[in-house]
C-alpha cells in the first residue's frame, strides 16, 4: 500500500521535513520482521575497484575485509550519496567526534548527497536538527535527516492506522510522540507513565485502554514494569494490536564514557511476555531507502551507508543493494569485524568518516617533511 501522491509531491517540496508521510514504500518492503535478524547473511560481493571478493559465512574475513586506504580512487569516485548513521559516526553522547565537520563540508565541496539516517528514536527530525545545530552542524538541513521516530509513524500513516480510529500505546520518549502528533494518531503512555507502579496487591489487576490498537516501542529511559504489563494486555488482549519496534539496537551511546544497553532490551521484554515479534521500522528495513530510490531518482548502486554496527548499519547496505563502509568510531571493534564469528561484511572500513581524506592528510604531512 502507498501512500497518495499528492502526500509524496508536499514532502519533496518542503523545506524542512515536518510529516511522517514522506515515506512511501510498499507496505509489503516497509517493515523488517526481528524475526529475519537471526538468519546467516551470506554474501559474496566483489569490491567495486579493486577485484577482491569478500566472502561471509564461515570463512575467515581478515583477507577479505579491506581497510580504506586510498579512498580517492577506491571510493569517492564511485559513490554519490553517502547515507551515514549518526551515533558513534557523526557524534559520540553530545559530543561530535574530532574532524567530522571538516569532513561533511568536503563531501559537500566535492557535490556529494548526504543523508543521515538514525536508530534512536528519542527525538523526532525537529529535535535532532536542533541537536546538529548544537554540535556545530548547522549546515545539515532538516530534510536530510531521518529518524525512527519518523519511521514509526511513516509506517503507522502508510497502513492507514488513523482510519482505525484505534489509539497508539507509546513506550519511548518524545520523539515518538512528536512524529505521531504531525499525522493525527491519537497516543499515551511515553514519558507521562514513566513514574507509574502498578498495584500488586491481593485480587489486584491492571486495567488497559480495549481501544489501544498498536503499541511503538522505542528507547525509553525511564522504562519500568508499568508500561512493560501495560504494553503485554494490550498486544495480547486486544485484537489486532500491532506490536513495532523502532529498532533493536543491543547497545546505543548516550555518553561518549561507554555504551549503555539499547533498545533491543526493551523491545526483548516485551517480546518476552507477549511471545511476538515485532515490526521494525528502523535499520535495515528497507523503508528509508525505498523512498530515497524510488521517489529522489537515487541510483541504488552508486549509495554508500557508513556505520558503526554490523548487524544494523552494514546489513542495512548489504541487505538493499549498497556499498558499505563500517567505521571503528562506535561500538564494533576491529577485532570483531575481522573474527571468523562475524558474517556480515562490508565493502571497506576505516577509523572514522575523516579517514575518506586520509590520501590528503598522507600528502600533506609528506610535504611537510619535504
Amino acid at each position: 500500500m502507498n501512500l497518495s501522491k499528492s502526500a509524496l509531491t508536499t514532502f519533496i517540496g518542503l523545506v524542512t521535513a515536518s510529516s511522517a508521510s514522506a515515506f512511501t514504500p510498499a507496505a509489503s518492503r516497509a517493515a523488517h520482521s526481528i524475526a529475519t535478524r537471526g538468519r546467516p547473511n551470506v554474501v559474496i560481493k566483489a569490491a567495486w575497484s579493486r577485484g577482491a571478493s569478500h566472502v561471509s559465512g564461515g570463512t575467515a574475513l581478515k583477507a577479505n575485509v579491506l581497510k580504506l586506504t586510498e579512498p580517492a580512487k577506491d571510493l569517492l569516485p564511485n559513490v554519490d550519496v553517502f547515507i551515514f548513521d549518526c551515533d558513534g559516526v557523526i557524534w559520540r553522547g553530545d559530543s561530535v567526534i574530532e574532524g567530522i565537520p571538516e569532513t561533511l563540508a568536503k563531501l559537500r565541496s566535492l557535490g556529494k548527497k548526504m543523508y543521515f539516517v538514525t536508530n534512536n528514536s528519542t527525538k523526532s527530525r525537529a529535535g535532532y536538527k536542533k541537536k546538529f545545530d548544537s554540535l556545530g552542524l548547522s549546515d545539515v538541513p532538516a530534510e536530510e535527516i531521518f529518524s525512527s521516530s519518523f519511521a514509526a509513524a511513516a509506517y503507522l500513516e502508510q497502513t492507514k492506522f488513523k482510519d482505525s480510529g484505534k489509539k497508539v500505546y507509546v513506550i519511548g520518549e518524545v520523539g515518538i510522540q512528536e512524529e505521531l502528533d504531525l499525522i493525527g494518531v491519537n497516543h499515551f503512555g511515553g514519558p507521562e507513565d514513566g513514574a507509574k507502579k502498578p498495584d500488586m496487591g491481593p485480587g489486584c489487576k491492571m486495567d488497559h485502554d480495549p481501544d489501544v490498537g498498536a503499541v511503538v516501542v522505542g528507547f525509553d529511559r525511564n522504562i519500568n514494569y508499568y508500561k512493560i504489563q501495560y504494553a503485554q494486555l494490550c498486544i495480547n488482549e486486544n485484537p489486532g494490536c500491532e506490536f513495532i519496534a523502532t529498532n533493536t539496537d543491543a547497545v546505543t551511546h548516550l555518553t561518549d564514557a561507554q555504551e549503555w544497553a539499547g533498545n533491543g532490551s526493551m523491545v526483548g521484554a516485551i517480546k518476552g511476555c507477549t511471545g511476538k515479534d515485532p515490526t521494525v521500522v528502523g535499520k535495515p528495513s528497507p523503508l528509508m531507502i525505498d523512498y530515497l530510490c524510488e521517489k529522489l531518482g537515487l541510483d541504488r548502486g552508486r549509495i554508500c551507508m557508513v556505520g558503526d554496527r554490523l548487524d544494523t548499519d552494514v546489513l542495512f547496505g548489504t541487505d538493499n543493494g549498497l556499498k558499505s563502509v563500517l567505521v571503528l568510531s562506535g561500538v564494533t571493534s576491529e577485532e570483531k569485524l575481522l573474527s571468523q564469528e562475524n558474517t556480515i561484511t562490508p565493502d571497506f572500513y576505516a577509523d572514522s568518516i575523516v579517514d575518506f581524506f586520509v590520501d590528503e592528510t598522507v600528502a600533506v604531512e609528506a610535504e611537510a617533511k619535504a
